[in-house]
């Protein structure tokens, strides 16, 4: 089935990718998906990478459990309000009615400053640098797959620390050295750090970090958070210590979190009208190879050179495609609608010549290859790959950043298809939701350090006291 294009139907062409990729499909229960074993590869390379730079940054992996008694839920109040509306509640088990009710967990703020509670009692217990990976439950209104599911799977970090200057310089850390580096350097895709305005903060944060990506549609998507929570939590379940003046304390925390959202980012950041085109980083296959015979003796000719290759290519994720009843062209076809890569081709000819022919998938390039160059050439196009498909993505966002010269053009732009859209912006939230309602658009982010625009606001004109960027989101 043809994919529908990236200017006809956005999201009809996303909704097709991932079916026919075999990314994921619905599951029975409303909002929720079953990830195939192609997507999950996604997931896989992407779970690495960010915990790997979690480990390398002095944080440890534990788990806390999925259902939290409602009661420590409701001890924080800003963090219930903010999630009441997505919470699901377990009422009945083992044949009978609870005595208390218990919440599937929409994040683990509660329980886990809950258990903080024991184990922190002096200053000499802190840091406490502590990450999950799990699944989490919020009851979605418009669900969609990888993006926005009832059920979704991620990490989430959750610190606990001396001084409030200590959990800003963690949330930062996270921000920068885990989330921006591990997005960009493997998944392909340009990030914006900067911070929320307070609208659109975390519930029960003081501060929440973000980093913005763009898609091909030319929205937003919120590919990450980090939250300084300042001594709400700590207070709200009693966490004190006994600091170096010998007086009780609260101590000062920061949560953070990714999740298969990212998977949803390496589609819409880079797929074209053909699929996916994954960065080699991230890919679950690197390389496949498609071995093209009509006969038997072409066959063992084939399969001979084969084994040559597979040598060559040791150390590589690589996949043979030899399915007997598919045509070669079908393959091609196949391949790269799930954007692997490089593929390889290789025929009676490539055989005898001891020499193979590459199509990158990134810009459909062909070249014929020695076996015994193919290694460090596959190991160089890979490389190339990887940071064409970012600095692609890239450029793609320089041109659809927009400097609006009023409220006008504003509107305007957002109208004729969006973008990042830069202006100065008053501070005042009812300027802000103003604006949201006029065109849908939302602060994605504000500079990590302030700054004065120095122009008045794109909307209500009074002077600007923040530079924001705004722009329609998923």
């Amino acid at each position: 089935m043809a994919l529908p294009t990236h200017a006809e139907d956005f999201p009809g062409w996303y909704q097709e990718v991932v079916k026919q990729a075999g990314l994921a499909e619905p599951s029975l229960a409303r909002g929720t998906m079953v990830i195939k074993p192609y997507g999950y590869g996604i997931w896989e390379r992407i779970q690495r990478a960010v915990d790997d730079r979690i480990k390398a940054t002095g944080h440890e992996n534990l788990y806390f459990p999925l259902l939290i008694p409602n009661k420590l839920l409701e001890k924080e109040a800003q963090h219930v309000e903010g999630f009441a509306p997505e919470v699901a509640v377990v009422t009945h088990a083992g044949g009978e009615k609870l005595e208390e009710p218990l919440v599937v967990r929409p994040t683990s703020e509660a329980i886990i400053w809950a258990t903080y509670a024991k184990w922190i009692q002096s200053y000499r217990d802190l840091p406490l640098l502590y990450n999950q990976w799990c699944n989490v439950v919020r009851w979605e209104l418009r669900p969609r797959v990888f993006l926005r599911t009832t059920e979704f799977l991620w990490q989430e970090g959750h610190t606990a620390h001396e001084t409030a200057d200590e959990a800003i310089a963690e949330a930062l850390l996270i921000l920068r050295e885990v989330y921006v580096d591990a997005v960009e350097k493997v998944l392909g895709i340009p990030v914006i750090p900067g911070r929320k305005s307070a609208s659109e903060r975390f519930p029960g944060a003081e501060e929440t970090l973000t980093m913005e990506a763009m898609m091909r549609d030319r929205k937003a998507l919120q590919a990450g958070t980090s939250h300084y929570l300042g001594q709400n939590f700590a207070k709200a379940y009693g966490v004190q210590f006994q600091g170096r003046d010998g007086e009780q304390q609260y101590a000062y925390a920061t949560s953070w979190g990714v999740s298969t959202r990212l998977v949803g980012a390496v589609i819409m950041t880079h797929g074209d009208d053909k699929g996916l085109r994954l960065p080699p980083e991230v890919a679950p296959y690197e390389i496949v190879i498609v071995p093209i015979y009509k006969s038997d003796d072409e066959r063992l000719r084939v399969m001979e050179a084969l084994s040559r290759v597979k040598v060559a290519l040791a150390g590589r994720r690589v996949k043979v495609d030899d399915r007997e009843q598919l045509r070669p062209g079908y393959k091609y076809n196949e391949w790269e609608l799930k954007g692997v890569p490089l593929r390889i081709e290789l025929g009676p000819r490539d055989a005898a010549a001891n020499h193979v022919v590459v199509a990158r998938r990134d810009t459909g390039k062909k070249e014929t290859v020695g076996v015994d160059a193919l290694a460090e050439r596959a190991r160089r196009l890979l490389e190339e790959i990887q940071a064409n498909l970012f600095r692609d993505a890239k450029d793609f966002r320089e041109v659809n950043t927009f400097t609006p010269t009023d409220y006008e053009d504003f509107k305007a732009t957002i109208a004729a298809g969006g973008g990042f859209l830069q202006g100065a912006w008053c501070g005042d939230p009812e300027c802000e939701a103003q604006i949201k309602a006029d065109t849908k658009a939302t602060i994605r982010f504000l500079p990590l350090q302030p700054e004065q625009p120095g122009e008045p606001c794109i909307h209500c004109g009074k002077p600007g006291t923040e530079r924001a960027t705004w722009a329609l989101a998923y």
